[in-house]
């Protein structure tokens, strides 16, 4: 890495360093030795650098007071005031004209309630629901933001064969079996698997409201034998 200070009639000298640089090797390595007397010999000096991790660190800042440092702007807001200065002469602040909140504290209730009873619904379903049952149009974003924040999120749910009495002891019988096989018998078995690769936006699976951590829940699982048999 390389650093540099330049001001209007004057510059300093470049520094290379090598490996991390810390918030402390910021300080003991540039700050104290080359730019702690740099702005002695420029009145009203102010001292311009980025959010870097080292420069924000507790170290850095202070060891400069804050009278000298300089807060960082970003490029792309200097050109935004500079694109809107030329399109209408204004600088001025512009405040926010975002759309009210449609939805008060006891509908989000009433979102969530619907969610968790038919799980599998999509979130244009509950917003059909809860505008047929209130009157008020809900977007499909507001319902996905409003269950959200109660930590429920859409996933895949979990399939699994369907256990009856009579599989248990035949799986144990299985296993005793099998459970002292040699690497010369497993060697005949050939395992295989299959993965799923979808080229449209739309995977076309059936997607669950649920919790983090519930995924294993029985009302978040799907049991489905797929080959049939016992």
């Amino acid at each position: 890495m390389v650093w540099g200070a330049i001001a209007y009639d004057s510059r300093s000298t470049l520094i290379v360093m090598r490996g991390t640089i810390t918030g402390q090797r910021y300080v003991d390595d540039i700050l104290r030795p080359h730019v702690g007397y740099f702005p002695n010999g420029l009145p009203g000096v102010i001292f311009q650098e980025d959010n870097a991790p080292p420069h924000t660190a507790r170290v850095a800042q202070d060891f400069l007071p804050g009278s000298i440092r300089g807060s960082w702007i970003a490029k792309s807001v200097i050109s935004r005031i500079w694109q809107r200065f030329q399109d209408d002469g204004n600088v001025s602040r512009c405040y926010s004209t975002s759309c009210p909140r449609v939805t008060t504290p006891n509908e989000d209730r009433h979102l969530a309630v619907t969610a968790k009873r038919n799980r599998r619904s999509t979130a244009p379903d509950p917003s059909r629901q809860f505008s047929s049952a209130t009157g008020t149009t809900v977007s499909r974003q507001s319902v996905y933001r409003r269950l959200g924040r109660i930590g429920l999120y859409a996933h895949r749910s979990v399939r699994c064969v369907p256990i009856t009495a009579t599989h248990c002891p035949l799986r144990l019988i299985w296993s005793r079996e099998h459970a002292l096989g040699t690497p010369q018998q497993w060697s005949c078995v050939m395992f295989s698997d299959e993965s799923r690769f979808g080229l449209q936006s739309d995977t076309c699976r059936t997607l669950i409201w649920r919790v983090p951590g519930t995924r294993y829940h029985q009302e978040n699982t799907i049991e489905r034998h797929r080959y049939g048999g016992a």
